[in-house]
């Protein structure tokens, strides 16, 4: 039997699908996944007063790009409209540590993200916290955070103590969803000729920011996230064994 289009589409209406929608998703296999999260989350729900948790990660690849015609301003009627394409100037990496208690951030931008701009941005985190506090800094498993050269300067600055988040888990470090608010609110409408243009507006996005800085309220449970992830994995394989010939 053939079908029209209107009846497809009436049928997919009926039954609230949409395949022209897709999501993605990724769950974490990190063997370790419970305590890390337990250990992360902790860190945001259960602090030590004496100490100072900052969630650190780099923003790699912003490029400053400049359109190649001028936008046309927000008016009575019209949305802002740019052009679709755009001029390169090169690239920079923002390194950036969000303060869990008080929203505020530190941050630098390099030209590179290898270890030794991370032991550079360790440093200045070193130097722009209060000498007296713990600090706790989460990060993710990239290879640069895990350098030993990095370890060997760890180990002779003990107030320092670094905490992993569980692999393919970047959602739990709230360092990520700031990096969403710089990107939502200052780079990706603007037009940039330099990378030199691109830092400054980093830098003053940081200035105003910390200036009026509210901290991000976690409030998920650790055993919710655990259980929640372990749902997707007998999803996932139970998918599996039904694809798998027998």
């Amino acid at each position: 039997m053939n079908l029209c289009d209107t009846r497809v589409r009436r049928v997919w209406k009926e039954s609230n699908l949409k395949p022209h929608l897709s999501r993605t998703f990724k769950v974490s296999n990190d063997p370790h996944f419970a305590e890390k999260v337990i250990d992360v989350v902790g860190l945001y729900t259960n602090p030590t007063e004496d100490a100072t948790v900052l969630c650190v990660d780099e923003k790699s690849q912003i490029q400053a790009l400049d359109r190649t015609q001028k936008c046309l301003p927000l008016m009575r009627g019209y949305s802002e409209t740019m052009t679709h394409d755009y001029e390169r100037h090169g690239t920079t990496t923002l390194f950036a540590a969000y303060n869990v208690f008080n929203g505020t951030v530190i941050g630098n931008c390099m030209p590179r993200h290898r270890h030794q701009e991370w032991l550079k941005f360790l440093k200045q985190i070193d130097r722009e916290t209060d000498a007296d506090k713990q600090l706790h800094l989460i990060v993710d498993n990239y290879a640069t955070h895990k350098h030993a050269k990095v370890k060997r300067w760890l180990s002779n600055h003990p107030r320092f103590h670094i905490h992993f988040t569980p692999t393919s888990s970047s959602w739990l470090n709230l360092v990520e969803r700031w990096f969403g608010e710089l990107t939502r609110k200052r780079i990706r409408r603007g037009t940039f000729r330099s990378v030199r243009a691109v830092i400054d507006a980093i830098m003053s996005f940081i200035k105003a920011h910390n200036q009026d800085s509210t901290p991000m309220l976690w409030t998920a449970k650790a055993a919710k996230i655990i259980e929640k992830v372990e749902r997707a994995r007998a999803v996932l394989q139970n998918v599996k064994q039904s694809a798998s010939p027998h």
